[in-house]
């Protein structure tokens, strides 16, 4: 299987002349970013769950091979705490399957002030449907026991790597048959170091194999995630395995958009369009 990469979210409004071209309408920014991405995480179902028909919109506007994780309530995972995870997965789980065959994983991202309790974890991959792919991004110490490993395990669930200023945050260890990687920040800015992009490239050939792995990069301002997903494809090819399709170079940061600059007098013209009123 190839490494599916793609960005945490599409809807950033300082991509536009950069990814997104100048005069491309907000409400053609998703179809732009399937085109150029096999994969998306969608994070606004964190902070507000969608109806389930604006998943089944998602998916009539994505082509046939693009792939979605979504990211769970923070109802459940923040507000509940893991607790009574009942109705809160259910409705988690009845919602995202507007998107049918194209869900492909869903994010569990803890609080970071949520310590570890193995039973209250176990009590929620419970109540998701067999087959379900359910990444855990624990974000507290006390999760990195043997015992934890043994449930992510026991559920075929990915423990998500994290890192944060190009260090990892969580203890690499595979628990699933496939794997889940969250890019976070670079050290220096937004942008993360080509060299460190190769080590997470290597690090993922070396555990992973062939196996699946979904990748997002989740450094958006400044479309930092778009060029670092060019960088890491990059990176992916050199370890012999195959990514899914990226932007090019051009295309991540806006030159292939940009129209070309005509002297005028002597004076060359702005590159950039006002662009037109979103939809």
């Amino acid at each position: 299987m190839a490494v599916v990469i793609g960005t945490s979210g599409w809807q950033y409004r300082d991509w536009r002349g950069r990814f997104y071209p100048q005069r491309l309408p907000q409400r053609l920014w998703l179809e732009h970013h399937a085109a150029h991405f096999a994969t998306v995480e969608s994070n606004n179902a964190f902070y507000r769950l969608p109806e389930r028909t604006t998943f089944e919109a998602w998916r009539a506007r994505t082509p046939p091979d693009f792939r979605w994780a979504v990211k769970a309530s923070r109802f459940l995972t923040h507000v509940k705490r893991l607790r009574d995870p009942e109705e809160p997965v259910a409705r988690l789980v009845e919602r995202v399957a507007g998107l049918g065959d194209r869900l492909d994983a869903v994010l569990l991202q803890l609080p970071p002030t949520l310590k570890a309790d193995a039973g209250l974890l176990r009590d929620c991959l419970a109540q998701f449907p067999a087959g379900t792919r359910v990444a855990v991004e624990p974000r507290h110490d006390s999760w990195w026991t043997d015992e934890v490993r043994a449930l992510l395990e026991r559920h075929d669930a990915a423990l998500c790597w994290a890192d944060r200023a190009e260090q990892p945050v969580a203890p690499l260890w595979r628990t699933a048959g496939w794997g889940y990687l969250r890019l976070h920040t670079g050290a220096e800015g937004w942008a993360y170091r080509p060299e460190t992009l190769q080590v997470w490239a290597e690090r993922l050939s070396e555990t992973y194999g062939d196996s699946d792995v979904l990748v997002y990069l989740n450094n958006d301002p400044g479309g930092a995630a778009v060029t670092d997903a060019v960088l890491f494809a990059e990176a992916v090819r050199r370890t012999g395995r195959t990514p899914t399709r990226v932007p090019t170079p051009d295309q991540a940061a806006g030159r292939a958009w940009a129209p070309p600059e005509t002297p005028q007098a002597g004076v060359p013209l702005a590159g950039a369009d006002p662009g037109l009123p979103e939809g």
